[in-house]
């Protein structure tokens, strides 16, 4: 039989064989994120980090037509809230392709243009998928103590029904112990102003013991935002207003009597005139000229 100091050994060497297991399976320290690397991050989290975008894909400010009144109230939120004042979360919700996420990206961009010290903190755009919300609780602890001030973005956000990450959402918005760290607003886009499907709303209606108070737990989530921006359908003029900006800034050698009916026809076989639909057709247009577009 083995004597005492062998089963010891073999005891150390068996404890030490799982200790380093439980190591290789435990999740790897987060890095200290290096918020001077850029001015725009994706989150993610496998593992969790920060990565730099080095370059934004967005519009100029002045390309974006038809949206002036949202687009004055986003940029004042925006402002305020670059200058350390009180600035509410916003919510840009409403119809396809009218530049929700666009203003979002051009506000961020043209306040750090205007600041008066480029080497001071800068204002921070974050962006965050949709299917990673539940995470935020964790963004949040690590941009809290940073000089700079983050806008926290969510493009395309909705919830679909037996998804319960909008308490998540919700608790990091307002509630919570820590609350929304004072550095941090967070703006999302949505085509819906509730965030969730119309049919998801009444079924918790019919099923609840009090239908009431289970359709507000739902529609309390849009109460966390307190700037809700809609965004709507585009006449004719305004949709050839924005081709005729894109033509314009992108020096595209075309007169509007060449361009405008094919623009009025490119949004009749596609069913939808929006910033997208005239972005889209100014592409197909300098394909055809031979033209390249400008770098945002």
């Amino acid at each position: 039989m083995p004597d005492r100091q062998e089963t010891e050994t073999a005891t150390f060497a068996l404890l030490a064989r799982i200790a380093d297991a439980l190591e290789r399976l435990a999740p790897a320290p987060i890095a200290k994120p290096d918020f001077d690397a850029a001015d725009a991050f994706v989150w993610a989290t496998e593992p969790a980090r920060f990565e730099p975008v080095p370059r934004v894909n967005r519009v100029e400010m002045e390309l974006l037509q038809g949206i002036d009144r949202v687009r004055d109230q986003l940029i004042e939120n925006t402002e305020r809230f670059a200058r350390g004042l009180p600035a509410n979360n916003a919510l840009l919700w409403g119809a396809r392709g009218m530049g929700k996420s666009s203003l979002v990206k051009a506000a961020h961009a043209s306040i750090n243009r205007a600041q008066a010290s480029p080497d001071g903190p800068r204002l921070k755009l974050v962006e965050i998928h949709r299917e990673d919300i539940e995470s935020l609780p964790l963004l949040m602890g690590l941009v809290r103590r940073s000089a700079h001030r983050f806008i926290v973005f969510c493009d395309d956000l909705s919830f679909d029904a037996d998804d319960t990450s909008y308490k998540s959402l919700k608790a990091v918005l307002e509630g919570g112990i820590e609350g929304r760290p004072d550095n941090v607003i967070f703006y999302a886009t949505s085509n819906r102003r509730h965030l969730l499907p119309r049919d998801m709303m009444e079924n918790e209606r019919s099923t609840a013991i009090n239908p009431g108070e289970a359709v507000e737990e739902k529609v309390s989530l849009s109460d966390r935002f307190g700037l809700w921006l809609g965004f709507h359908k585009c006449s004719q003029d305004e949709y050839l207003a924005m081709v005729a900006a894109y033509v314009a800034h992108h020096g595209l050698p075309v007169g509007e009597e060449a361009w405008r009916p094919q623009a009025l026809e490119w949004a009749t076989t596609r069913g939808a005139r929006s910033g997208r639909t005239a972005y889209q057709f100014v592409q197909d247009l300098a394909g055809r000229l031979g033209v390249p577009l400008k770098a945002a």
